[in-house]
């Protein structure tokens, strides 16, 4: 059974309206002058703020959109402070093994894996930034 199909819903709608008709048509009628005249004031008062309020607003959500562009961290910035096990280590002192060193050679590979997947990654965060910062200026040239 649905919504609309209840007649108590639809008895309770059709007294609403008829209450927002009776007291809207009533409050007009019994109006005075003082009444019309304190309503064309609040309007036009609210016509003329409008636009200095409009501005205010947007100037303190610019300051927010600012404060808050300063408080988010870029993950870019927080990587040259991570230290990865081995990744700074010299491969040729690593690469005499000694007898009995096992997974010397393994080791050593697995440092250059990562060295060669962190630059990679810069190299591929670089281009993205440039890709970014010339669609900014192609944007304010267009624009």
């Amino acid at each position: 059974m649905d919504a609309n199909d209840n007649p108590e819903d639809t008895s309770l709608i059709a007294t609403w309206a008829n209450n927002f008709i009776r007291n809207t048509s009533e409050s007009f009628t019994r109006m005075q002058i003082k009444d019309y005249i304190r309503l064309v004031m609040i309007v036009c008062s609210y016509l003329l703020l409008r636009p200095y309020l409009m501005k205010l607003g947007a100037k303190i959500q610019e300051k927010q959109h600012a404060k808050d562009a300063e408080e988010t961290v870029n993950p870019n910035d927080l990587r040259g402070n991570i230290e990865i096990p081995g990744v700074d280590d010299s491969d040729e002192e690593e690469e005499e093994s000694k007898p009995g060193d096992w997974g010397k050679s393994a080791r050593v590979r697995q440092r250059k894996f990562i060295r060669d997947t962190l630059e990679k990654e810069e190299r591929k965060l670089q281009e993205e930034q440039e890709d970014e910062s010339d669609k900014e200026i192609e944007e304010f040239l267009t624009g």
